[in-house]
């Protein structure tokens, strides 16, 4: 039986309180578990792209965000405490937040996978829970955590939820023995490119418009790398595939042009798989030659399939095939958060890591 753990009544978070920009760094009251939650002891949380939109309370985060909240969706934590009800976790367990609170009833809960709930809730976001990881502690249903087998730190647990990303959209895309493509060399496309990697693929091109970022693609797995404000990427494809184009893409950039460009470099039978967030809408100059007659398949992806990617991603992460901590570029306190997101609005990191009790 795991030891017993002293609990504080107050502890430090970051909040939104009001619809508009930033948050407080703030004494609230540690919350209680309720009937099938866990009271977990944060002891790392990751920042995300899509915290900038949340940070600024922009267009985007009016949609996907409910105030208020406490942010944070990345999140590896410890449990100490269980709500009456609680199964499947106990008092010591160490823990991955899937933070994609499935409904459990809808067509998609039921048919399909929680991943793509009609009804989700979100951790981090203010859906359905206010709790989220920049805290020192939080409370999430007992039914949204994984526990960990291996012996992985606080920093791989925390960086599971990216990777699952990653790993969701590379397994969809079947790369044992094929060329791919990774547009984008953010922390989801540079873990992309180690997944791929891992699963077989033979080459792994990388790219990028920053010398830096895609330095850190080859220690990640990249076999090629192909800064694109240098070198036409239709143009090396082509020439490196001898005008056949590329088996599969897994595109992580979300920028439309790029997003627009994938479809003109895939062979015949190539697959994509659509991971980057565009903001505005795609256009294919070649319906016919670049999609119809290819044959195409073209996957998207939100999320980790629950919990079959955890199961996954666990293992290559545990038995050294990816290594998460390569695209840590910052550990900062959680009390210097605003330096943590000027930080990330400047283009510097990679993936910035909060600790909650500093």
């Amino acid at each position: 039986m795991a030891a017993s753990v002293t609990i504080p009544k107050m502890m430090k978070a970051l909040v939104k309180k009001k619809e508009e920009a930033s948050y407080t760094h703030e004494e609230v009251p540690v919350p209680e578990p309720k009937a099938g939650e866990a009271l977990l002891r944060v002891d790392c949380v990751a920042i995300c792209g899509s915290d900038i939109a949340l940070y600024k309370w922009d267009d985007v985060a009016r949609v996907i965000a409910t105030v208020p909240f406490i942010p944070g969706h990345e999140c590896a934590g410890t449990v100490v405490k269980c709500g009456p009800g609680v199964k499947g976790v106990a008092v010591g367990d160490r823990v991955g937040v899937e933070n994609h609170f499935y409904c459990g009833n809808c067509y998609q809960c039921k048919h399909e996978n929680g991943a793509i709930c009609s009804n989700m809730g979100q951790f981090g976001h203010g859906r359905k829970t206010e709790s989220g990881g920049c805290s020192e502690y939080t409370t999430v249903p007992a039914q949204y955590l994984y526990v960990i087998k291996s012996g992985l730190d606080a920093e791989e647990i925390a960086l599971l939820e990216p990777l699952g990303v990653a790993h969701n959209a590379i397994e969809r895309l079947e790369v044992k023995g094929q060329d791919v493509l990774v547009t984008g060399c953010g922390p989801v496309g540079i873990l992309a490119q180690s997944v791929a990697k891992a699963l077989g693929a033979k080459r792994v091109i990388a790219t990028d418009i920053e010398d830096k970022k895609l330095e850190l693609a080859k220690t990640m797995g990249a076999d090629i790398t192909v800064n694109t404000k240098n070198q036409d990427l239709k143009e090396f494809v082509m020439k490196l595939t001898d005008g056949v184009g590329m088996d599969r893409i897994c595109e992580c950039t979300g920028v439309p042009p790029v997003v627009n460009s994938t479809f003109s470099m895939l062979r015949k039978g190539g697959h994509l798989c659509l991971v980057g967030l565009p903001k505005q809408p795609l256009h294919v100059e070649n319906v016919l030659q670049d999609v119809l007659f290819k044959a195409l398949t073209m996957r998207t992806v939100h999320g980790r399939l629950i919990f079959h990617t955890w199961e996954e991603i666990e293992k290559l992460v545990s038995q050294k095939k990816v290594d998460v901590k390569k695209v840590v570029s910052h550990r900062i306190p959680m009390s210097q958060f605003e330096e943590a997101f000027r930080v990330l609005f400047s283009g510097e990191a990679c993936k910035i890591l909060l600790d909650p009790t500093k």
